[in-house]
């Protein structure tokens, strides 16, 4: 038997599983599982059709995250101008440093909270630091939809999904629909698996 064009499966867990609720431990090198790591997370997001995922959404409890920002939404920060036309792109130990006094309301989603959608309001802009798989260390104001996106995935290294997010009265909307993905999740141990 020849196994070589045998196609690998994307893997995203799901609202309820242990792996969502945990701080996510430091990459202390990068290395090649880091990078394979990486690559195998930039495949889910487009098998799953995202824009960004967190480390523990793929099953890892490591401070890395891969975007893949559409560079078509700015709101003119200089992060935008220096991260959008590098993505796709991956960072290693994130933080975001500031938040902006200004805040904006947006509906979020999630592949982990697949097919539940709910405003959330966040700072407009943010600060940003990272490394790269390359090593290249950047500080970067950031906002528009990449800096909604950098605290969506942050939220996610420090155990947070979006819906911890939401006001209660928009938490209580959504509750059923979520307690019925994470009951739905339980018998596939709270994995999405694509084929692709």
């Amino acid at each position: 038997m020849i196994f070589k064009n045998k196609k690998k499966s994307s893997v995203v867990y799901t609202a309820g599983a242990a792996v969502l609720k945990k701080t996510a431990e430091p990459v202390v090198a990068v290395n090649d599982e880091i990078r394979q790591y990486a690559a195998d997370m930039l495949q889910a997001i487009r098998v799953f059709d995202g824009i960004g995922l967190a480390a523990p959404q793929y099953g890892l409890s490591l401070r890395m995250v891969v975007f893949d920002v559409p560079g078509n939404n700015r709101s003119g920060t200089p992060g935008e101008e220096y991260l959008l036309p590098r993505m796709p792109l991956t960072v290693i130990n994130p933080e975001i440093i500031a938040r902006s006094s200004e805040v904006d309301e947006r509906e979020e989603g999630c592949l982990s909270v697949p097919g539940i959608y709910a405003p959330v309001v966040r700072p407009s802009r943010v600060i940003f630091r990272a490394q790269t798989l390359e090593g290249e260390f950047f500080e970067l104001e950031c906002g528009g939809l990449l800096g909604r996106c950098i605290q969506h995935e942050l939220d996610h290294l420090d155990g947070m999904l979006f819906t911890d997010r939401l006001s209660p009265e928009v938490e209580r909307r959504i509750r059923g629909d979520l307690k019925r993905l994470e009951s739905a999740g339980q018998s596939r141990n709270y994995r999405r698996i694509s084929k692709k």
